[in-house]
């Protein structure tokens, strides 16, 4: 196949259709969310990550060019962001008073009258204050998913209310990084049962949510395998759930190299990622 690369756009081209002088339907795509929906990820100058072009919004680009429309891709992701500096602001990227939410607002109000899909990756940043030190507090965990249980709702209204009539927006669940810890030990092993249990209250309280605002949620844990605890046998490590192998083979949490532990998805990882929110794409969207 024939590839085309143009700025924000990724678009695969049959020579069919380049000998023809045809040309694919081009469609906008807005990403929002935190630093995953950046496709951050360790680099030899940001060991601790940074926005790559590898990310699932890249891999989406290049899945739906090849089912023949060119996604014309727009990030406004912030790293750290969550449902509270999406409202509210007190981001990193979003001086005061603008906010991540009053950009994507602004956005979809001007292509009001184009086709597009919007993606949205919220709710983990929420929580991650609740991991210390391979804990997991409990109360901090139930409060802050209360939080977005109020808050998302909030933003997703604003988000439809702007949207035109042939926008799709797609929420995403989460896997557990944390699960990586099971091969440390008793101690490793029961922070990464408690940071599952804390991640998959938050995914069903995602899935409440957009299911509720009439928003279809990308299956982000299953695409993880996150519920699979079958054995398996991880090179270098032994026999480990299944779930826990897929966290070290799709993340950079165990990954023998010279970065340290990180919680993003690899490039298979934000590939998978990619392929969850498609099977939830309508056809046609």
């Amino acid at each position: 196949m024939l590839s085309l690369l143009l700025t924000g756009t990724i678009a695969f081209l049959s020579p069919a259709l380049v000998a023809s002088g045809s040309t694919l339907p081009t469609a906008f795509y807005l990403d929002i969310g935190g630093s995953a929906s950046l496709g951050y990820q360790p680099t030899p100058t940001s060991p601790h990550g940074q926005h790559t072009d590898s990310g699932y919004a890249d891999y989406l680009v290049a899945l739906e060019a090849a089912k023949g429309v060119s996604l014309q891709l727009t990030e406004i992701g912030c790293a750290g962001e969550t449902t509270v500096t999406m409202l509210v602001g007190g981001d990193t990227c979003y001086p005061n008073p603008d906010t991540q939410l009053a950009e994507a607002v602004s956005f979809l109000r001007a292509h009001y009258d184009e086709s597009g899909v919007v993606t949205i990756d919220l709710g983990f940043n929420d929580i991650r204050p609740c991991f210390q030190f391979a804990t997991v507090d409990p109360s901090c965990v139930r409060d802050k998913i209360e939080l977005v249980r109020e808050q998302l709702p909030d933003i997703l209204s604003a988000l439809k209310a702007a949207a035109g009539p042939n926008v799709t927006i797609v929420g995403l669940g989460h896997y557990d990084p944390y699960l990586a810890h099971y091969v440390e030990g008793p101690m490793g092993r029961a922070f990464a049962e408690a940071s599952f249990d804390a991640v998959t209250t938050l995914d069903h309280s995602l899935h409440d949510a957009y299911s509720d605002a009439g928003v279809p949620m990308a299956d982000v844990n299953s695409a993880f395998n996150g519920n699979d605890t079958s054995p398996v046998t991880l090179a270098g490590v032994g026999t480990v759930p299944d779930n826990v192998a897929e966290i070290c083979l799709l993340t950079w949490m165990c990954q023998a190299s010279s970065y340290p532990p990180n919680i993003h998805p690899n490039d298979a990882g934000y590939e998978a990622i990619a392929d969850s929110i498609a099977a939830v794409l309508p056809a046609p969207w």
